[in-house]
């Protein structure tokens, strides 16, 4: 054991917890603007809504900021290291090619970082080499909800969640995020026992929405496609399309093509009640989908709608008679989680699973994954729906 004194140790300690990097920036009296990074952000309170941050007593930028009166704290996102270089570095100006707006206390917003909180100077106190920041907050925003900018051990980098939930902004998605947070053990589990990834689906908006997902360290490092939307038509979203009532299926129906025999889906549909769940097997649809959804959750925007739905309507999905061939080509497999009417409120989908065992094959996993959708069926219901 060494002494806090050691204050290489001290670092090297401390440098175990990872910590968020943002950039607080303001506007002096003569219309200068200054910013510098800090790694020590945090919440303190609720009542009054109160943030701290910690700048060394050293920092030439923060008695810019003090005299201000008032900042900005900007969460960085991963993918703005550079400009985490950029204001801690000794440039004159330190703003030079980033693209700003002015909060309402006037304090710079930068663009495209995780969220910004615009605050009035509430006190400053001593502490030891460095100063403690209170910040009243005035307004707050998320402004892209993507992932935040670390500083671990040393270097930079990027949370990569094994689970995670999608935002709900600006209030979307409260009652369909509830249900998730009582669900996700079930999913968490469910990854891990197979060594694959699940995704939480529900239909918002007459679309699919990715809620959450969860994935075993074995199942390889994937974009997670959490809050990534996708076209609610047939064969997509069959597991919950299943539960519907007529006028709901004939919605969904509607979503087809010209000319799409839309019996055969109505059949499909019918298998996917009888079974209990839903699966969808290897075609060149289904290769090509698969890297489709990992540039949709690295941008949302790399694909349009029309395109997408085109696409998804050429997936090979319940077949009328799963041989053994037809087993071996499973890739994906879903099953509804009923809420307290049977209808199905979110659906689980596991995929990046390796290829079964002889003991069992895919029907041991078809039936972990169908024991999973119980599982959270009962933890939204307190008890498991007949019939999952």
């Amino acid at each position: 054991m060494r002494e806090p004194s050691d204050s290489r140790w001290f670092r090297e300690v401390l440098g175990q917890y990872p910590t968020g990097v943002c950039v607080v920036t303001a506007v002096q009296a003569d219309g200068s603007r200054a910013g510098f990074v800090v790694g020590s952000f945090t919440s303190v309170s609720l009542d009054p809504p109160l943030v701290a941050f910690f700048p060394d007593k050293g920092s030439t930028s923060w008695p810019k900021i003090e005299k201000a009166g008032r900042f900005c704290v900007n969460i960085l996102s991963a993918d703005q290291e550079h400009l985490c270089r950029q204001f801690a570095s000794k440039a004159e100006d330190k703003f030079q090619g980033v693209a700003v707006r002015a909060a309402g206390s006037g304090s710079p917003v930068i663009e495209g970082v995780v969220a910004w909180i615009d605050c009035d100077l509430e006190s400053v106190q001593e502490a030891g080499d460095h100063y403690i920041v209170l910040g009243r907050v005035r307004e707050l925003d998320v402004e892209d909800p993507q992932l935040p900018l670390l500083f671990f051990q040393g270097g930079y980098g990027r949370f990569a969640p094994l689970s995670l939930a999608a935002p709900g902004h600006r209030g979307a998605l409260t009652e369909q995020l509830r249900k998730v947070d009582l669900v996700r053990p079930a999913m968490e589990s469910l990854a891990a026992d197979l060594s694959a990834r699940c995704i939480a689906t529900a239909v918002v908006d007459d679309e699919l929405v990715v809620l959450a997902s969860s994935g075993s360290p074995d199942a390889g490092a994937r974009a997670t496609l959490v809050g990534v939307h996708l076209p609610f038509a047939p064969p997509n979203g069959s597991a919950l399309a299943a539960s519907y009532d007529e006028g709901r299926v004939e919605a969904w129906l509607k979503t087809l093509p010209e000319g799409t025999d839309r019996d055969e889906h109505r059949r499909r549909l019918d298998r996917v009640r009888e079974r209990g769940y839903s699966v969808g097997l290897l075609n060149e649809a289904q290769r090509k989908f698969a890297s489709v959804l990992d540039r949709l959750a690295a941008d949302p925007r790399s694909m349009k709608t029309e395109n997408l739905r085109s696409l998804v309507t050429r997936l090979n999905y319940d077949p009328a008679d799963l041989s053994s061939d037809a087993k071996r080509a499973i890739r994906v497999i879903a099953v509804p989680v009923p809420g307290v009417n049977g209808e199905a409120d979110l659906a689980f989908t596991l995929y990046g699973f390796s290829k079964p065992d002889a003991n069992g094959g895919i029907d041991a996993y078809i039936d972990r994954v169908r024991e999973a959708g119980r599982q959270a069926a009962s933890s939204l219901n307190g008890h498991a729906p007949a019939g999952v």
